[in-house]
């Protein structure tokens, strides 16, 4: 089995909310550890992550731990990083041996081809500041300038500021299929342009959405704070949204 999971926000909200999510999110390893061959996580595991080079962000023991111990056991764990967690360097692969992936990718997985990607910056054509926001929080030179001028409990209390302010400004009429819809697009104009891809997985919408039609598959992973939620890919290619109680 392959499984994907996306968009934990560990760290994230009050403290009993989101300690109690870090230990659903690894009971939740622990149980498909039984039978998978590899874990792929989409993104915004952590609420906030910014990695110096000899600094990491305080906690998170009980996840880090249990990475460790699973690609320990031979498990082979992804992370492609999302708009929360993009200032990954080497610490999860050399402590953890954690995959990190910084951009979509196209992977082969259980004889499939599938499209991973977390999503934050697809189908935004139409929006320019969130464009020019994707750019600012991408630039590697801001991001030396930040991790040089800027004390790391200073950084991490900006950080968690500017989600905490990013999740308080999204309504609860956000969360319905429609949000889904700007990566659907996607998945159908990448498709056209680079031929057939059996299944797209997309976290960041926080909704999940398992979507159908003829000759394209989309799973989008629920955020763990409203709607937790995983991809199961079985041993015949079936790829499959499932959903864990809060």
């Amino acid at each position: 089995m392959i499984y994907f999971a996306s968009d934990i926000h560990l760290g994230g909200g009050d403290e009993p909310g989101f300690r109690a999510r870090e230990k659903q999110f690894v009971a939740w390893l622990d149980s498909v550890s039984e039978d998978a061959e590899a874990i792929i996580l989409v993104g915004d595991i952590f609420d906030f992550w910014f990695e110096y080079r000899r600094v990491v962000p305080k906690g998170f023991v009980r996840t880090l731990g249990k990475l460790a111990e699973l690609t320990d056991r031979g498990i082979r764990i992804v992370f492609f990083a999302g708009n929360h967690d993009m200032w990954l360097r080497d610490y999860l692969w050399k402590e953890c041996g954690v995959e990190i992936r910084l951009r979509p990718e196209v992977m082969t997985l259980g004889g499939q081809r599938i499209f991973v990607a977390h999503g934050d910056n697809m189908n935004i054509d139409g929006k320019p500041l969130l464009k020019f926001m994707n750019r600012v929080f991408r630039s590697s030179l801001l991001r030396w300038l930040f991790s040089w001028l800027v004390h790391p409990d200073w950084a991490m209390a900006f950080g968690h500021w500017w989600s905490n302010s990013s999740r308080r400004s999204h309504s609860e009429e956000e969360f319905t299929e429609a949000v889904t819809e700007p990566l659907i697009r996607y998945a159908r104009d990448y498709e056209d342009e680079n031929g057939q891809i059996d299944h797209f997985v997309f976290g960041h919408m926080h909704f999940p959405r398992d979507f159908r039609e003829e000759g394209i598959h989309v799973v989008h992973l629920g955020g763990w704070e409203k709607f937790p939620s995983y991809g199961e890919l079985d041993g015949k290619g079936r790829l499959m949204l499932k959903m864990l109680k809060k």
